[in-house]
């Protein structure tokens, strides 16, 4: 192992960074995962450079959620910075199992550093028209606007009392896709029932949801209505619901698995 790449993974190790939806135990990162992440990085970048796009929608698999039918745990934005080329991350994260969240810029190296489940990546490359609006987007204040810092792991699809990532960049996704000029969240969420978003329902028995909302500050449930909450139907937004929605809205979209 050359110097630079051991000096990388000690700093890697150190790393006490905020997770999407996961405490932040301290774990040092062995040296396979450092190097399988950071190879996971290249191959997405790659797919990136070839694709010719300016902006895409990059998800990781940070966690086991195949008892819920889903693969993907967390996605963002990921821009290219034509000043000097490079590919950067904008999404929003929870800071270690607490309920507070706040947007972030990594590098592709730093998005995939952080001990994932399965090092797979799903890239979604919107219409070229509508990467142009999300290029003016990422570019203004609208983004932050458009976070709460309340997260959610399990958030309802239309409220505000809450926020979880993937929710995030849906709304970010609205405000720029739109032809009606949003500003809000509630305008946002407006436009995404009438365009035809559809959350997934994910079943959540009661004593289930009581020992998550006890034992787990970031997972609630009281912003669900209470007929779907009290027959376990939790309506929340995942990766697969806004992927299956970026499938219809983009026609011209492309989409990449990258492993």
């Amino acid at each position: 192992m050359n110097r630079l790449l051991l000096l990388l993974l000690l700093l890697a190790c150190s790393l006490n960074a905020a997770h999407a939806g996961r405490t932040c135990a301290t774990k040092k990162m062995s040296a396979s995962n450092f190097i399988a992440g950071m190879n996971l990085a290249d191959k997405t970048r790659a797919a990136l450079d070839a694709s010719g796009a300016q902006v895409a929608v990059v998800a990781r698999v940070g966690q086991d959620l195949s008892r819920y039918g889903l693969r993907y745990s967390h996605m963002g934005w990921v821009w290219r910075d034509a000043a000097n080329g490079r590919w950067t991350v904008v999404h929003e994260l929870n800071q270690c199992g607490t309920a507070h969240s706040a947007l972030y810029r990594q590098g592709l190296g730093n998005f995939f550093l952080d001990d994932l489940f399965a090092y797979e990546a799903e890239v979604f490359i919107p219409a070229p028209s509508t990467q142009k609006k999300l290029v003016v987007m990422l570019a203004s204040a609208l983004p932050l606007r458009m976070h709460a810092a309340r997260y959610n792991m399990l958030v309802y699809a239309f409220a505000t009392d809450y926020q979880n990532s993937n929710q995030w960049l849906l709304e970010t996704y609205a405000a720029a896709a739109s032809e009606l000029q949003i500003g809000d969240r509630v305008q946002a969420q407006a436009w995404l029932k009438l365009a035809g978003f559809r959350p997934i329902t994910v079943n959540v028995p009661a004593a289930t949801r009581l020992g998550a909302r006890l034992f787990s500050a970031n997972i609630a449930f009281d912003d669900h209505p209470f007929g779907r909450r009290a027959a376990g139907m939790i309506d929340t937004v995942t990766v697969e619901s806004v992927l299956q929605f970026l499938r219809v809205r983009e026609g011209m979209g492309q989409e990449v698995v990258v492993r």
